[in-house]
């Protein structure tokens, strides 16, 4: 295919996406750009709604389905509004691949009657409108995952009897629950970049600073939760592509380890990778929601349909040993100690992030919680393990699927096209040393009771989640403060907690870990002013009850922290 052809087809089909939004909800006027304009989120969005419209989509998940499932709201009433913000979300900062807004609200119409004859919910998730990445399958609807020779295929599959047909497994359970399922959202062609670009939809860009990237692989859903188009979503994971985009549009994300979330039949890059794998995880303003869609998921036991996942059900009881210590904490009792990793030796941060860990820090300290400088194995040696399992198909992955169309590769895009393929010795060789790299972190964590005073090892870490906040395009440094939680299959969500300010985030002398000053980062206040910044926090292997319920906790105070209120 030429360049003219495949230029061709990625615009048709980034018209065809705009042709799907109903006229009365297209845009009159062109937006101001991004030079006059920063800021699309809040008043100015809310400028194309009706009150009742703002009200519903400003409400966080646990409360929409607790006024969808006492018939209180509609789910058609809802899910409109939703379909409507979503539509005003893509024209702001193209956001979506592919609308289903009909079908949505017929679904929705179906719950109202089925409510209505029934008097109770069809599930916990009862007429709740949620987003999807762009690498779940619903039928009757296309996924492209950013590559424009996948346009008209299943997975680049020319007359494959599942183009249009398949559904992913978390699809299908999404729907058990009640869910309400109505758009997908923008991903970077590969995945394998902490930007959102294709030759498809072009950029996505963040919401609350347009200059600036939505994060990835994720960003679709990060900027489209964060103009309240969705009240939550599902994004995927394998270097950081939950968290990045949830950290970089103020949001809350998890990471949970490998097999908690079903991915089966969802389509992928590097599918059949399995030495760091990718994983499921929600995105959405608040981290009970995450709490409502995870737990909900796991009360369909999953196990039974996708072979990878655990059969590990939602422990109730983590939930209320957490709450337990919390409570001890707040009655004066030194329960509870955390980890905090400013530098991970790799990667200098910039001032809004060393300024967001420091609100955090504060946070613990006026709650009564030890705090301890977080010393672990190198993080260098995650970063090398991880490029190596990036790639590891010395880039066969990539080339095909780019090739399927001959278009250009985003120059973010993490891999080589032209490597050498790992041999299985070699792949065996990379397993056994990111095992030793796992057992050597466990150990770390393990000698830290040591010092917590607590009798116990730290309860979680916080560290950033990039050098920077929500990044100037193609200026991502390093995946590594997220990729390395891939690597040890840790639980590990995103945090809000401010916004950069240039006023206050200035470029200034700093003085690193090993002793050395005057840094010069590659930073400019004045384009990052106003972009969301988040932390990281991270705790063990297959600990999702305890960070939720952790989260939702210290998120609250760290809010208050930020903004004077403590």
């Amino acid at each position: 295919m030429t360049d003219a052809s495949w230029q061709l087809k990625g615009e048709a089909k980034r018209q065809s996406i705009l042709n799907t939004i109903p006229k009365k909800w297209r845009l009159k006027y062109p937006v101001p750009p991004a030079t006059e304009l920063r800021d699309v989120t809040a008043d100015y969005i809310r400028q194309y709604l009706t009150a009742r419209e703002i009200e519903i989509t400003e409400t966080d998940a646990v409360d929409i389905v607790e006024q969808t499932s006492t018939g209180r709201w509609s789910a058609v009433e809802v899910t409109e509004a939703f379909c409507h913000r979503a539509a005003l979300a893509h024209q702001l900062v193209n956001c979506l691949h592919e609308t289903f807004f009909e079908a949505a609200i017929k679904d929705a119409e179906q719950q109202d009657k089925y409510f209505t004859k029934h008097k109770a919910p069809i599930g916990p998730l009862h007429g709740l409108p949620v987003s999807l990445k762009d690498q779940f399958h619903v039928k009757g609807v296309e996924t492209t995952m950013g590559y424009v020779g996948w346009i008209n295929t299943f997975q680049g599959h020319k007359d494959d009897p599942r183009s249009g047909t398949e559904e992913s497994e978390l699809v299908r359970e999404l729907r058990n629950l009640g869910a309400v399922l109505y758009c997908k959202t923008s991903v970077p062609a590969t995945l394998m970049t902490g930007e959102t670009i294709n030759n498809i939809i072009g950029y996505t860009w963040n919401p609350k600073n347009r200059l600036l990237s939505s994060g990835g692989s994720s960003g679709g859903e990060g900027a489209l939760i964060a103009l309240r188009g969705s009240p939550a979503g599902f994004g995927t994971d394998i270097g950081g592509s939950v968290r990045i985009p949830a950290g970089f549009n103020f949001l809350y994300g998890i990471r949970p380890s490998t097999g908690r979330i079903p991915y089966q039949g969802a389509a992928n890059s590097l599918d059949g990778q399995s030495t760091v794998p990718s994983v499921i995880g929600p995105m959405a303003p608040t981290a009970r929601s995450l709490t409502l869609l995870f737990k909900a998921v796991l009360g369909q036991k999953p196990w039974l349909y996708d072979p990878l996942a655990l059969e590990l059900p939602w422990r109730d009881e983590i939930v209320q040993e957490t709450r337990a210590l919390i409570e001890k904490a707040r009655d004066g009792a030194s329960t509870l100690a955390f980890g905090i990793m400013k530098y991970d030796g790799v990667a200098l941060v910039h001032p809004p992030i060393a300024r967001g860990l420091g609100i955090v820090e504060k946070t613990l300290r006026r709650l009564g919680h030890r705090v301890i400088e977080w010393k672990p194995p190198s993080h260098a040696i995650a970063v090398e393990l991880l490029e190596k399992v990036f790639n590891m198909d010395g880039g066969v992955d990539l080339k095909y699927h780019l090739g399927l169309s001959g278009e250009s590769r985003a120059p973010q895009v993490l891999g080589t096209e032209n490597g050498i393929p790992m041999t299985a010795p070699e792949i065996l060789a990379l397993n056994v040393a990111k095992r030793e790299y796992q057992k050597r972190y466990m150990d770390y964590w393990n000698s830290t009771a040591e010092v917590t005073g607590t009798g116990r090892p730290v309860d979680a870490l916080f560290c950033p989640l990039a050098p920077h906040a929500a990044v100037i395009p193609n200026e991502y440094e390093s995946v590594g403060y997220t990729g390395f939680v891939n690597v040890l299959d840790y639980t590990s969500l995103a945090i809000p907690v401010t916004f950069a300010d240039k006023k206050v985030d200035v470029r200034s002398s700093y003085e690193s870990v090993d002793g050395s000053k005057n840094i010069q980062w590659d930073y400019d206040s004045e384009s990052y002013d106003g972009a969301p910044v988040g932390v990281q926090f991270v705790g063990r292997r297959l600990q999702e009850e305890r960070m939720l319920t952790l989260a939702e906790y210290l998120g609250k105070e760290i809010t208050k922290e930020a903004e004077g209120r403590a």
